[in-house]
Parts: C-alpha cells; structure tokens; sequence
C-alpha cells in the first residue's frame, strides 16, 4: 500500500511519447501513480489554477501549439488575460501541455521526461531507456551522465 508520501499523480495523454516515458519513469521508481487521461477528464478551473500556482508558472507557459487550436484561436496575441487562457484550456484542454505531475516534493510539467526525477519520492529502482533509445537511469537506478 502507498502512503500519501508516495502519491504521484500523472495528467497524462498516452499518444504523447514524452508522457509515456514520464509515465515508465514514475513506475520505475516503485509507485504506481493515480493516471488521470486529462483530455477525456480535463481538469476545472480551480485545479487548473491550483495545478500553475504550484509549478509557478503562468497559463501562457502551459499552452501547447503544436496539434491544437492555438494558431487558430490567435492565443500568441498579448491581449488575453491568465483567466481568458485558462478558459481556452477549460475548451480545449489539448492546449494544456503535459505531462503535468504532482508529488508531495512538488508539481512540474515534466517536459523533458526527466524532470520527474526531481520530484518523485522514491528513487529510480532499475534500468530505464527512454523510447527513443536515449539511456537515462542505468542498472543500478542512477542518472547516467549524458555528453
């Protein structure tokens, strides 16, 4: 059983590779996180706020362009206000860039994958290769050095 210490919490899509490795990455540490599919289950607006105040940044910074309506809705355009973006995200929540995750060390959108390490409270138990081949924890649970 895991102790409120151990939750890890994913908003996650499963076509993202970036949240799939996120994903592999908290399951290698011994936890199975609670996996919430935000674009079937968006977040409100209230966890939505509470979600940017705890990785400290604000709406504009979670926005996702690639595959959504940004360019179309003009989001790049300075008039919109932090609630009017969090109400594009409300509509569209493709727009909201994932994975977000949260843990009792902290919330991050974890763009690269391995920005959950930081946070996870469990350490890395076994090897783990990134989709694409990228070798980030070796076999005895640590970061291998990159170049």
């Amino acid at each position: 059983m895991t102790n409120s210490q151990d939750r890890v919490v994913i908003y996650h899509n499963p076509n993202c590779g970036t949240s799939r490795n996120t994903l592999a990455l908290i399951r290698n540490s011994g936890v199975e996180p609670e996996v919430i599919l935000y674009l079937q289950t968006p977040p409100n607006r209230e966890t939505l706020a509470v979600l940017l105040s705890a990785m400290g940044i604000p709406p504009r910074e979670l926005l996702r362009r690639k595959g959504t309506p940004y360019d179309e809705l003009n989001l790049d355009a300075p008039q919109w206000t932090d609630d009017e973006l969090i109400g594009h995200m409300l509509v569209h929540p493709i727009l909201i860039n994932r994975p977000i995750v949260v843990t009792a060390q902290g919330t991050r959108l974890c763009r690269p994958s391995e920005e959950v390490l930081a946070i996870l409270p469990n350490p890395q138990q076994g090897e783990f290769t990134k989709e694409d081949g990228e070798k980030l924890i070796n076999a005895k649970g640590q970061r291998v050095d990159t170049p």
